[in-house]
């Protein structure tokens, strides 16, 4: 059987990801694929437990080290439980967010030093890397407008716009790192924009591959 495809999404808060992994999802499974959606930190039982430590509570509950190493914990479960099972039955696995959040949000915007990630992501992860990576790319000022607007702010949501504004250079700066992955979509425009962009990107990455 062949193996599924790992797309990943990922994006400063407001982006707009939840929208759009649900639309990729519905134009591939019109195509005849199966398609698994997923969710980081969570998408596991005891993955999903460690997410309510992640993002309730305090702005400053966690050091960036320690929610790097908790990310971590919740994603070997994520990808013994389901990640790894789906893609080896041939489904397509669709997660909001994955191992480049780690890399942005801890460490190029919290300072934990990239050695350390990638240390601890060479022993989870492994060869499990995403086939790509759709990062949705949005003014901070507008994502965190959007986020606040839903009414259930998390705990990163309340990190103060300088932050956020390390963290969306921090996502670019990773598009660069792993150009052979990821595609910067432009997050700014409408729903069906943003959508045609990342079918476009789908399509010319992974279906004519």
């Amino acid at each position: 059987m062949t193996p599924g495809k790992f797309i990943t999404f990922e994006g400063g808060e407001g982006a707009g990801k939840s929208t759009q992994v649900r639309l990729l999802a519905e134009a591939l499974m019109a195509r005849g694929l199966a398609v698994v959606r997923t969710r980081e930190p969570g998408g596991a039982p005891q993955a999903e437990l460690l997410r309510e430590l992640l993002i309730s509570g305090d702005a400053d509950r966690w050091s960036p080290e320690a929610e790097a190493l908790l990310n971590y914990a919740a994603r070997d479960d994520h990808l013994r439980t389901t990640i790894r099972p789906a893609l080896e039955t041939g489904s397509w696995v669709l997660c909001d967010r994955f191992a480049d959040s780690t890399r942005a949000y801890q460490g190029l915007a919290g300072d934990v030093p990239m050695a350390m990630i990638d240390a601890v992501h060479a022993q989870v992860v492994g060869p499990t890397d995403p086939d790509l990576t759709l990062i949705l790319n949005i003014a901070p000022e507008t994502g965190l407008a959007r986020a606040h607007a839903r009414g259930d702010a998390n705990r990163f949501e309340m990190k103060g716009l300088a932050f956020h504004q390390r963290l969306q250079e921090s996502f670019l700066e990773l598009a660069e790192r792993f150009g052979e992955r990821c595609v910067v979509i432009d997050a700014s425009g409408s729903i069906e924009e943003i959508s045609s962009a990342i079918w476009n990107a789908v399509e010319t990455r992974l279906l004519k591959a």
